[in-house]
C-alpha cells in the first residue's frame, strides 16, 4: 500500500492508541448519557445533582430542612435536600423577593418530598437550583 501523508500507515501511533477506543467509546457514551438524563426531564437524586452542573434538570427528593435565612444577604429560603443540614448534597433557593409568588410557607415543604426544576448550578460544596417561580418546584409522588 502507498505511503501517503496523513495516511494511518504515515502515523503509527494511530495504531498504537487502538486498544483505547472501546474505553473512549465508553467515556462517551457515559457523559452523552448524563446530558441526556438532565435534559430529558428524568429525576436526578439530590446526590447526583452535583454531575448535571451548568444543565437544565429535575431534581427530586426529600426535603431535609426549610430554612428562611432572613438575616442574610437577600434574605433567601433554602430547601435542603440529599441528607441532614449542614451535610446536605443539594439545596433550592428562594430569594427573599420571589417569597411572594408563593401562596404557602415554604418551610411547611419541610420533610415533604418535592422537584425542583432549573438550572444546576454547583458552589465549593453542593449543587443548588435557583427557584424564582412557583413553577420550578413540584410536589413529589415519590414511592
Amino acid at each position: 500500500m502507498p505511503d501517503f501523508p496523513g495516511s494511518l500507515q504515515a502515523i503509527p501511533e494511530i495504531t498504537m492508541y487502538k486498544h483505547m477506543i472501546p474505553l473512549f467509546s465508553a467515556v462517551v457514551l457515559a457523559a452523552a448519557s448524563s446530558t441526556a438524563l438532565a435534559a430529558s426531564g428524568e429525576m436526578i437524586p439530590p446526590e447526583n445533582a452535583a454531575r448535571f452542573a451548568g444543565q437544565d434538570g429535575m431534581v427530586c427528593g426529600k426535603v431535609e430542612k426549610a430554612r428562611y435565612a432572613e438575616g442574610s444577604e437577600g434574605q433567601p429560603t433554602f430547601l435542603h435536600m440529599g441528607g441532614a443540614f449542614p451535610r446536605h448534597s443539594f439545596s433550592a433557593r428562594i430569594a427573599g423577593s420571589n417569597r411572594g409568588k408563593f401562596n404557602f410557607p415554604l418551610e411547611t415543604l419541610e420533610g415533604k418530598t418535592v422537584c425542583v426544576i432549573g438550572k444546576i448550578q454547583r458552589d465549593a460544596s453542593r449543587a443548588e437550583i435557583e427557584v424564582t417561580s412557583p413553577s420550578g418546584l413540584k410536589l413529589a409522588n415519590i414511592k
